[in-house]
This record gives structure tokens, C-alpha cells and sequence, in this order.
């Protein structure tokens, strides 16, 4: 799955900002379900409206063409757009800290001149 919004972050920084509040979400597309939805890092103060607007207004297209279970469709995109998104917060970060990328800083940068 695609993560969006850690760009630049180290996974230290990101521990730190999940400890102040921070989460991955994920609001999934009804229609498809062998297409993988984007999972978004929410910082502490940011809100979730603007990533579940644009969720919501694709599922309500794609679910235009299916007349039986669009209500079922439009109901299930509505209640992900109210609670916020499903939380993949405890996810994202087992495999973040399965890959645990390796930190070498440039020690000469960071001697005292």
C-alpha cells in the first residue's frame, strides 16, 4: 500500500509523532477491492476531512453505476467519512520496524570544528 505524507521523516521522528497524537488512516474504496487504497499519516493537529472528501466523492462515481447496492455502497463511504477513516496505525509501523532502515550519519559533520 501506498503511504502517503512521511516523506523525509525517519522512523524516530514518526514514534514521536504518534506519541503526540499522530495516526495512519486509510479509507477504502467500495467499488474495488483488489485495488489497494492510499494510507495517509495524519500529524496531531491536521484533520482527516480533506483525504475523506476525496474518497467519498470517488466512491459516490464509481458507485453510480451499480443501482442495487448503491445505497449499501454510499452508506458504508459516509460512516468511513464520519468516524474518520480506519485507523492502520499499528500496522504500518510493524512494517515500518520489520524494514527499520539503517541510520549512518556523517560523523565528520558532526565533530566540533
Amino acid at each position: 500500500m501506498k503511504t502517503e505524507n512521511i516523506d523525509g521523516l525517519t522512523l524516530f521522528e514518526i514514534n514521536l509523532l504518534i506519541q503526540q497524537g499522530a495516526r495512519f488512516i486509510m479509507f477504502p474504496n467500495m467499488m474495488s477491492k483488489s485495488k489497494s487504497s492510499t494510507i495517509y499519516f495524519v500529524r496531531p493537529e491536521e484533520k482527516t476531512f480533506k483525504y475523506a472528501i476525496k474518497h467519498f466523492l470517488k466512491n459516490i462515481a464509481n458507485c453510480w453505476h451499480t443501482i442495487p447496492f448503491r445505497p449499501l455502497y454510499l452508506s458504508k463511504s459516509l460512516f468511513y467519512l464520519a468516524i474518520g477513516g480506519q485507523n492502520y496505525t499499528h500496522a504500518v509501523l510493524a512494517d515500518l520496524k520489520t524494514i527499520n532502515p539503517v541510520y549512518n550519519p556523517n560523523l565528520y559533520c558532526l565533530q566540533y570544528v
